[in-house]
């Protein structure tokens, strides 16, 4: 049993389907199916249920889903901490960011930076995550947090942030949309959704206007390849009360009186952050900055 059969079978389990696990692992659907189906012949049991809904972890299935993130955590775990004993260096340490970060997420890592490697100035760059793959392999930067998982060989990635996105409405419309449990992606046909150009993130822009699409949102053309989602852009946009914006539940910009954020039903929409350096790096300060991440659930 190798442990990207097991990375596989985690994706599968946790995005309840194929389609949305091999986004997620940036593989086909095909490949992601023999996989999976070649853990079920290994092991000599049947992991997953599979419907017209989706596919479920059997009993055996939710056993093995333990067991897998188990695994996987104390694998990634013990690569850090190598990284850690065998790679020196310090310096100036470049770190790309995409807009709307939670507000705690860097803070720990660059602290741990300052005690590790005192030394060392950190630079940090607002890129998008297209941008940030191109700086990585320039070496413009040495660290980027990006909206979706590298394929590129030469880079290791590790996810630090799951965010369940909710919306941003004028406080008018959501007081007509929304109830307890938050607001209806269908109920926002007839509004405009605040887009971001698909060049930033090709992946994660199709997996959002997929969803949306599912819902019977019209989306309306795609925004221009340099225009920046900034939160203004946003705020001035949903306060007309005739469009609404996607954003995480601890927005870091403050909100003013006549807009107001809900959850969604369900939980749609799940933005992930991955972090991504080159494999090749034995720098000392970065290794302190990778190991002080969070480690969100695959």
């Amino acid at each position: 049993m190798e442990l990207r059969e097991l990375r596989a079978f985690v994706a599968v389990a946790e995005e309840r389907g194929m389609s949305a696990a091999a986004r997620r692992l940036h593989m086909s659907q095909s490949a992601l199916s023999q996989t999976v189906s070649g853990l079920e012949r290994q092991l000599g049991l049947k992991l997953l249920v599979r419907t017209n809904t989706g596919a479920y972890p059997t009993e055996e299935g939710e056993v093995l889903l333990a067991e897998a993130r188990a695994v996987i955590a104390r694998h990634d775990q013990a690569m850090r901490t190598m990284t850690s004993l065998t790679n020196p260096g310090c310096g100036l340490l470049r770190i790309g960011i995409p807009l709307e970060l939670p507000p705690d997420l860097l803070r720990p890592a660059i602290g741990q930076v300052a005690a590790t490697c005192p030394d060392t100035r950190v630079q940090a760059r607002h890129l998008s995550s297209a941008a940030q793959l191109e700086a990585l392999r320039a070496g413009e930067v040495d660290i980027g947090l990006l909206r979706e998982r590298p394929a590129d060989p030469d880079l290791d990635a590790m996810l630090v942030v799951t965010e369940r996105l909710g919306v941003l409405l004028a406080a008018s419309v959501a007081a007509e949309l929304a109830d307890d449990e938050g607001v209806r992606l269908e109920t926002l046909r007839g509004l405009q959704w605040v887009s971001f150009p698909r060049s930033g993130s090709p992946a994660w822009y199709d997996e959002v206007t997929s969803v949306l699409r599912s819902f019977g949102l019209d989306l309306g053309p795609e925004p221009p390849r340099d225009q920046s989602l900034i939160a203004e852009v946003k705020l001035a946009a949903v306060g007309t009360e005739k469009a609404f914006a996607l954003a995480p539940p601890h927005w870091s910009q403050p909100l003013p009186g006549n807009v107001v954020w809900k959850p969604l039903h369900q939980h749609p929409l799940v933005r992930r952050t991955w972090a991504a350096w080159p494999a090749h790096s034995r720098r000392r300060d970065l290794a302190a900055f990778i190991t002080a991440l969070p480690t969100a659930d695959l």
